[in-house]
């Protein structure tokens, strides 16, 4: 705690008052806020690893699935069946204000080259099934993908907005109102003295007329 450098009178009292139910009203919405930050926090890290626990294992799935298809099939023609892809995919991202925390929601667009509704760039007749497999299993997995990489970065901005909240909650807790009740303190007790030198005066005044 340290006392402010300010002149101890009533107008300068009736200001650090007023700054002082300020601080103490800011104080209480910013806990408020970090506390709310905390739990959807929360609720974020578990969704992240459950989806992170997912995308791992699906991914590894798929690329089970290439291996075995590179096992069955020369490099030479895997390379040329996935060489000219079938799909163009662009990356749509909108912001959401979560306790004005603007987090990424981010969806894929996607335009096949025709109509036949087909993910595979190649003709069936020259490939493995496993191919098709790890090509399908790569495909359903992007979205859950795109997800995780939002929901990481939802996790870091929230993160970071905590970390500047609770520098201001301490901020007002250990710093600015514990000053700026010692200065009210401060100042009470010397209006005080001063009331009480006046009194004597007038006393002392009084008995002299007398």
């Amino acid at each position: 705690m340290a006392k402010l450098n300010v002149n101890p009178t009533r107008m300068e009292l009736s200001t650090l008052k007023i700054r002082l139910v300020t601080a103490k009203r800011g104080h209480k919405l910013l806990k408020d806020k970090q506390d709310e930050l905390m739990r959807r926090f929360i609720e974020l890290i578990k969704k992240n690893k459950q989806l992170r626990v997912d995308v791992e294992k699906e991914l590894g799935d798929s690329f089970k699935e290439f291996l075995q298809a590179s096992a069955v099939m020369s490099p030479e023609m895997m390379e040329e069946a996935v060489a000219i892809p079938k799909e163009e995919i662009t990356l749509d991202v909108k912001k959401k204000n979560i306790m004005s925390v603007n987090v990424p929601i981010m969806t894929f667009k996607r335009k096949l080259e025709d109509d036949q509704g087909s993910i595979y760039p190649y003709g069936l007749a020259q490939t493995s099934s496993e191919l098709d497999d790890a090509i399908s299993k790569l495909y359903n997995i992007m979205p859950k993908l795109l997800e995780l990489a939002q929901v990481e970065k939802a996790c870091q901005l929230m993160a970071d907005e905590i970390e500047g909240t609770r520098r201001r909650v301490n901020a007002l807790e250990y710093r600015t109102i514990p000053d700026l009740e010692e200065t009210i303190r401060f100042i009470r007790m010397k209006l005080d003295e001063n009331e009480r030198s006046t009194i004597t005066r007038l006393m002392k005044v009084k008995d002299m007329i007398k």
